[in-house]
């Protein structure tokens, strides 16, 4: 997907840097549609980030269930269909609760 190919009825809803468990630093999307995780590359010595890859593109409608977990290091996780067979995330973003309401709303709005 990237952060750039959405088509005209597709709205981002929310957008973070984070990390994921095995895919590493990225920046993580929320859309009306789909969720995406796009790579980054950064280097210390100059402060730069570039958008690498989309490693997952997962449309809302394949995504099966939304939680949290963690006390110390918390994550907002979701299991989701994918050509691989059912897959988990978790991905380490600042507001765990709000990331789980915001994709929980867009799923029950997808479906209404």
């Amino acid at each position: 997907m990237g952060i750039y190919c959405m088509d005209e009825s597709e709205k981002r809803l929310k957008q973070e840097d984070c990390n994921e468990d095995t895919l590493g630093a990225g920046i993580l999307t929320l859309t009306n549609k789909r969720i995406a995780f796009d790579k980054t590359r950064g280097r210390i010595a100059d402060f730069t980030k570039k958008i690498g890859d989309t490693v997952l593109d997962v449309q809302l409608g394949d995504i099966t269930k939304v939680w949290k977990e963690g006390l110390l290091i918390k994550k907002v996780c979701f299991t989701a269909k994918t050509a691989e067979g059912e897959k988990t995330f978790k991905f380490g973003v600042f507001n765990t609760g709000s990331w789980q309401k915001d994709i929980q709303n867009a799923i029950d709005s997808l479906n209404s």
